[in-house]
């Protein structure tokens, strides 16, 4: 049987002007982050540090962690792009993808390949824990678990049939109370849709913004067990 390969992670997001100002900021040389470092698990020589601000060469994944540390600033600050992927959101909290797991209640291998190849499996409570433990807005949470295209079919759904069906399916991908969420479809279609003195449902002048758009709208300022929008 052929194993499963998957892509390469990517470079770790960093930024060597962000890393060079916050150790002057502290008043730093090299050897003291070095040594800082090494308080966290990792050794390694100052001109490691001097080549990652020099943009030489990059920190891997637990360097990064311990740079951060370090430099006793959020790892987020090290970074040259805002969190865009997964794997991103999980370095800005400053965990390691065993760790991540472990958090979320996910098989260590299967939160891995979700990494990689940008497929979320977990089930409705590994999705609600990933959103928790990375501390992701929904929308967030939507986007990098590549739920988007599947949350728009399933509002245009509910737009012309029955929110009622697609509630269970909706609520697998925005981990919200069900009473929250029925409420926001229930919403969402009668923007929609009119019904006639004959019973007959024809549409409604729509709202001028996409489906999900108007989702996420109708879902703000709503209980969504902590989870900001």
């Amino acid at each position: 049987m052929r194993s499963r390969r998957f892509t390469a992670p990517a470079p770790v997001p960093f930024s060597p002007q962000a890393a060079r100002a916050h150790r002057v900021g502290l008043g730093l040389t090299p050897d003291q982050v070095a040594a800082g470092m090494a308080a966290h698990g990792v050794r390694l020589l100052p001109s490691h540090v001097l080549g990652w601000e020099s943009g030489e060469f990059r920190p891997d994944e637990t360097e990064f962690i311990a740079l951060a540390r370090a430099l006793w600033c959020p790892a987020v600050q090290l970074m040259d792009a805002a969190p865009g992927s997964l794997r991103d959101f999980r370095l800005a909290r400053e965990l390691t993808a065993d760790q991540a797991a472990a958090r979320i209640g996910m098989n260590p291998r299967g939160y891995t390949a979700a990494e990689l190849t940008g497929r979320w499996t977990g089930d409705e409570a590994q999705t609600a824990a990933l959103a928790e433990v990375l501390g992701l807005r929904l929308r967030d949470l939507l986007r990098i678990t590549g739920g988007g295209p599947e949350l728009e079919r399933r509002l245009r759904q509910c737009v012309d049939g029955r929110w009622q069906a697609q509630l269970a399916a909706v609520g697998r991908l925005v981990p919200v109370p069900t009473a929250t969420l029925a409420a926001v479809l229930a919403a969402l279609q009668g923007e929609y849709q009119v019904t006639s003195h004959w019973g007959a449902t024809a549409p409604s002048t729509p709202p001028e913004a996409p489906v999900d758009e108007r989702f996420w709208a109708l879902l703000t300022g709503r209980d969504t067990g902590g989870l900001p929008v």
